[in-house]
């Protein structure tokens, strides 16, 4: 094994520069959409170009996970970024909606890698001491690229054509991977890890594993469709299940697992991982729902909107860098514990926002919400990369990120399901003030600016009645995910 050292600063922006080009798909995507499907056609295929890319995501990163402890940092997030660069240039050379759906299963199948192990690769070269406040600059690439992503992709629709959205990735992802190809160097105790780790792979664990969470993400993403009760439903259900219980026997009789089960025996990472999901469940459902209320209810345009939802990209970069320095003099816990009350509160703003009413009110619970995630997921990674050993470090660090972006994909489908049927019951309890049919997609009258005026003012009345009281209930379901965070960090042990 090479004795090179690392050179950190240069391995860092590379690492910098594939997280951005992760966190920017996202909404840059968004921002194309209107135009891909004018060009492509298949609305109804609309939220599979999301889904697909979520799915693959959230599949892949406990596996990958995995396989750095295995084969090293540098060679796994290697092939993940040739991946998401390969899916990248297929999207923009999709011809139909169908062609660029089967090209962001391909992209999401890389991404999975490049966030879990970029921040674990960040674990390697820093100390606890300096790994605290570069964390804070790992999440900055989070709200930078919030902000930037609605940008460029109005950019690129207006000058150029909605394909630059993915091939605008193709730069910094081969600069990032020669960044760390060449600058990266894993040293002789990393070696020694990785050997041992690979004396047998756990291929039917991680089988199990794919076959245990894709039938449930399935279900997640198209049960409104096709019917919470439906045999497709449940027969997916069922093999999700018996998959999972066979994955959990399957890994504790394993010498070498896929997915080590005595980990969620720590306390500091169960709590931490449980804690991760109920935050990515607000995150995400703030990010969908929020946007709807602030247009439909408030009767603003889609900038205020999105200005009430960036706040989150303000504080949440902010209150991880302070983060950064906190936990180092106050402890894992209390830092924690700040972001535990600052998701609390934000979820109280929402839950009050029905009778406020006020898009600033909206911006500002949105604001907290960010210095809510700042403050805890910056402390979760940092605390949970202290508490293992290098052999285990991209498991446990995959697994925390894991729970989060599943936390959102549940959390929304829920919420989702939630706010659908009670919209429904409202519109019919209004059905006799409506000219037109009482059904959920009567909302895009509240949502599109010319429809909005032809409204009788009855009309208005009712559905934006409907939509705040519906989405109340969402709301208030926001808050009780605070509270809920807020009980297992309040569980987290005490610094020792």
């Amino acid at each position: 094994m090479s004795k090179r050292k690392t050179k950190r600063p240069i391995v860092l922006t590379a690492v910098i520069l594939a997280m951005f080009m992760a966190a920017v798909e996202a909404t840059i995507v968004a921002t194309a959409m209107p135009q891909i499907v004018a060009d492509l056609g298949g609305f109804s295929l609309f939220s599979w170009v999301f889904s697909s890319y979520l799915l693959m995501q959230v599949v892949t990163i406990p596996v990958y996970g995995k396989l750095s402890d295995m084969y090293g940092r540098k060679m796994i997030f290697a092939i993940g970024i040739s991946i998401f660069l390969i899916g990248s240039i297929l999207c923009g050379f999709s011809a139909t909606m169908e062609m660029l759906i089967i090209s962001r299963f391909i992209q999401g199948l890389g991404a999975g890698a490049v966030q879990p192990i970029a921040t674990t690769i960040v674990g390697d070269m820093y100390t606890k001491e300096e790994r605290a406040n570069i964390q804070g600059y790992l999440a900055s690439v989070w709200g930078i690229s919030a902000i930037m992503g609605p940008v460029l992709g109005a950019v690129f629709i207006e000058y150029l054509h909605w394909s630059w959205i993915f091939w605008v990735n193709i730069p910094f992802g081969i600069i990032a991977l020669i960044g760390v190809t060449l600058f990266l160097h894993e040293d002789i105790k990393s070696a020694e890890s990785m050997k041992k780790n690979r004396q047998s792979i756990d291929y039917k664990g991680a089988i199990l594993l794919l076959l245990a969470i894709t039938p449930f993400m399935l279900v997640l993403i198209q049960g409104n469709v096709w019917g919470f009760t439906s045999p497709l439903v449940m027969s997916l259900l069922a093999c999700s299940f018996i998959c999972l219980v066979l994955f959990i026997k399957v890994e504790r009789k394993e010498a070498n697992p896929m997915m080590t089960l005595s980990l969620w025996e720590n306390q500091h990472i169960r709590n931490a991982n449980i804690a991760s999901f109920t935050a990515g469940a607000i995150l995400l459902a703030v990010s969908t729902f929020l946007p709807t209320y602030v247009q439909g209810v408030m009767n603003q345009p889609p900038i205020i909107a999105g200005l009430a939802l960036t706040a989150i990209s303000i504080g949440w970069p902010i209150s991880s860098t302070i983060a950064g320095k906190m936990m180092l003099k106050r402890g894992f816990r209390t830092t924690a514990l700040i972001g535990g009350c600052a998701l609390v509160t934000g979820g109280l703003f929402y839950m009050l926002l029905p009778v406020i009413n006020h898009p600033l009110w909206a911006g500002a619970g949105s604001f907290v919400i960010g210095v809510g995630m700042g403050f805890s997921t910056t402390t979760f990674i940092v605390s949970i990369q202290s508490s293992v050993d290098w052999n285990v470090r991209g498991e446990a660090t995959s697994m925390n990120m894991f729970m989060r972006l599943l936390g959102g994909a549940v959390g929304v489908a829920f919420l989702g399901g939630l706010l659908n049927r009670r919209l429904e019951n409202e519109l019919k309890n209004s059905q006799e003030y409506l000219s037109f049919e009482p059904t959920i997609d009567a909302v895009n009258h509240l949502l599109e600016a010319g429809q909005r005026e032809k409204l009788r003012s009855v009309e208005l009345e009712a559905l934006q009645l409907g939509l705040t009281n519906s989405l109340g209930i969402v709301f208030t379901t926001i808050f009780i995910l605070a509270v809920t965070s807020f009980f297992f960090i309040l569980r987290l042990p005490k610094d020792s």
